[in-house]
Order: C-alpha cells, then sequence, then structure tokens
C-alpha cells in the first residue's frame, strides 16, 4: 500500500524510523559498472541500536552515506521518519540531515580553531537557533557527555576519546532521533573505545535510535542486531541479545 508522505515531518511513532526498500546503488567510471547496493530491504524501529558489518567493497559504508542523506539511491525507496527522502535534491537532503540526523565519525571531524562547546553548537547555527540558546544547549549537551570542565578547551587541548565525546554531544545537541555513528572507536584504545560504546549505550537508552558501522565483532556485541553486507547484498539481519 502506498504511504502517503507529504510534507510531514515524522511519520509516526507506529512507523519504523527507516525503512529502505530494494535499494540499489552504482557507481560508474567510464564504461565500468561498480553495483556497490543490490536491491537492499530492511527496516529499523524506533529506539533500536543495529550494527552495520562486513567485509571491504561489502556495501555498509555505502549503506551508511544512504541512510545519512550523503548520496541518493540509483533506485529503491529510503523512508526516513515517514518520509521519502530518497529523490530528495541536494539541499532538501542537507534540511533533512540537521533536523532528524547526527553523525559521529572515526575522525571526530571537530574545527581545530573552535573550543568544544562551539564545535557541539555548531549545528544549531544552520536551524537558526539563537546564540545564547545554542550556548545553553552546547552546554548541556557536554555536560551530559562528562565534559562540562572541558567546554572551552580546544581540539588539541583534548584526548582521543575527549574529542570523541565532543563529536557525540554534538550530534545530541539537535536533538535528531537518529544517530549514526561511523567506526566512532577507530582511533581509540581499548579503554576509551570501551567508555565511547558504553556511553552510545546509555544514549540509546534514553531513546535515541543508533545505527554503528564497525569491522570489529567486539564493538558490534554493544548492538542489539547486526546487519551483514557482502557483495552489495544483505545476507543476514540477527538480534544479537
Amino acid at each position: 500500500m502506498e504511504r502517503t508522505i507529504g510534507n510531514a515531518a515524522s511519520g509516526g511513532t507506529d512507523s519504523p524510523l527507516i525503512e529502505v526498500r530494494d535499494l540499489v546503488k552504482i557507481y560508474r567510471t567510464g564504461d565500468v559498472e561498480l553495483r556497490a547496493l543490490d536491491g537492499v530491504s530492511f527496516s529499523i524501529e524506533r529506539g533500536e541500536f543495529v550494527a552495520v558489518m562486513g567485509p571491504s567493497g561489502s556495501g555498509k559504508s555505502t549503506t551508511m552515506n544512504l541512510l545519512g542523506c550523503l548520496d541518493s539511491p540509483t533506485n529503491g525507496e529510503y523512508y526516513l521518519d515517514g518520509q521519502n527522502v530518497a529523490g530528495l535534491s541536494g539541499d532538501e537532503l542537507a534540511e533533512v540531515r540537521n533536523r532528524k540526523l547526527g553523525f559521529v565519525f572515526q575522525g571526530f571531524n571537530l574545527l581545530p580553531r573552535l573550543d568544544a562547546l562551539n564545535n557541539v553548537a555548531l549545528p544549531l547555527v544552520y536551524s537558526g537557533v539563537s546564540a545564547a540558546e545554542r550556548r545553553e544547549r552546547a552546554g548541556t549537551a557536554l555536560e551530559r557527555v562528562g565534559l562540562g570542565d572541558r567546554m572551552r578547551h580546544r581540539p588539541n587541548q583534548m584526548s582521543g576519546g575527549q574529542q570523541q565525546r565532543v563529536a557525540i554531544a554534538r550530534a545530541l545537541v539537535s536533538r535528531a532521533p537518529l544517530i549514526l555513528a561511523d567506526e566512532p572507536t577507530g582511533n581509540l584504545d581499548t579503554k576509551t573505545s570501551t567508555e565511547i560504546m558504553d556511553l552510545l549505550v546509555e544514549v540509546n537508552e534514553e531513546g535515541k535510535t543508533v545505527v554503528l558501522v564497525t569491522h570489529e565483532p567486539d564493538i558490534a556485541e554493544y548492538a542489539k542486531r547486526v546487519l551483514f553486507f557482502r557483495d552489495g547484498k544483505l545476507v543476514s539481519d540477527e538480534k544479537s541479545h
């Protein structure tokens, strides 16, 4: 049955937060065609913690780019919070990213000249939030991740683990329903990785949907469900605990 999307900002609490149908992504270089995703379908309910795994070239990074509205599929449908975003323009995708998504990357992606408070507040600038509210919300987010005493520190004055906490605070500050974490522990030692994953579990338990890309089985164990990709296809979808 065709779903009525219109201009609604939300799909309602009874619909999946993410629903993809027959997603195909083809990259072409001259006469060479690479089918990075080949007819992938799955849904993710609100409040789930899902890990995306697979070997290099499996399609997991392509999937993350599509879920994050950083790219558009060649074919197929992608409903995010009830809205079919598969055919949106670049500007429309940027608006969706700002309202619906929080990103956490392996490389932190913090601006070196800004302190923690202003790095966290940055997404709110594009949302038209007032300066006073930006400072308040960014400070609250940094307190949430245990960095209330590091608000005025720049990235080069913080450890890798602290920088990733800033990145998580930045993902939380817009109050988006979905957190996408791409290899968030890839640059961290084992102890710090555990602390970051414990924090993501807490964020999930507070109601955020978390989708995590990782190649590390011990990191995937933190998720409640694992999607495994190979050769552009979703080959398994299993509850982990």
